[in-house]
């Protein structure tokens, strides 16, 4: 199965210059946890970052000021993983594996934004009555993502990644 079939294509977007308080109110609104961050270029967006529910909590806690005072370029992860379209869903699961994520933004041919997959996507098909892939493989590849995304990094890692 491709990553197309799972992915969601209607995406919450932000730009840098937006406030925490700004995607957090988004978040809520697309009952989603990431969101990933796009600067003008032209005619179509570049993705430069993504930012997370928890970047944003860890943002006010660090800096100690209210969301509304604190932008997105601040928190945005910009080390991006991405995945294509034409990606097979084991290639997605193992790039959520060896970079510890829950989500990937997926990225067209022209290096455009179409859409994110996520281990919760995965998941849901998964456990759906008409799953086309075997269950057994799928729960077995879903378990070790699980436990590779949730394993404690280094303390060098987390000192680094600060």
């Amino acid at each position: 199965m491709k990553v197309e079939a799972l992915m969601t294509r209607i995406v919450t977007t932000c730009r840098p210059e937006d406030t925490l308080e700004r995607v957090a109110r988004s978040m809520w609104d697309a009952d989603c946890g990431c969101v990933p961050v796009v600067q003008a270029n032209g005619e179509a967006p570049t993705l430069v970052g993504m930012i997370t529910d928890r970047d944003i909590c860890m943002a006010a806690y660090t800096q100690g000021r209210p969301l509304s005072e604190i932008h997105v370029s601040t928190a945005m992860s910009r080390e991006l993983c991405t995945c294509s379209p034409r990606d097979t869903i084991q290639q997605a699961l193992k790039i959520l594996q060896t970079k510890q994520l829950h989500r990937l933004p997926v990225l067209d041919d022209h290096g455009q934004l179409v859409g994110v997959i996520g281990l919760a996507d995965i998941v849901r098909e998964a456990t759906h009555e008409g799953a086309r892939a075997s269950r057994a493989d799928m729960a077995e590849a879903i378990a070790k993502t699980l436990g590779a995304i949730s394993a404690p990094r280094s303390r060098r890692e987390v000192v680094a990644a600060a």
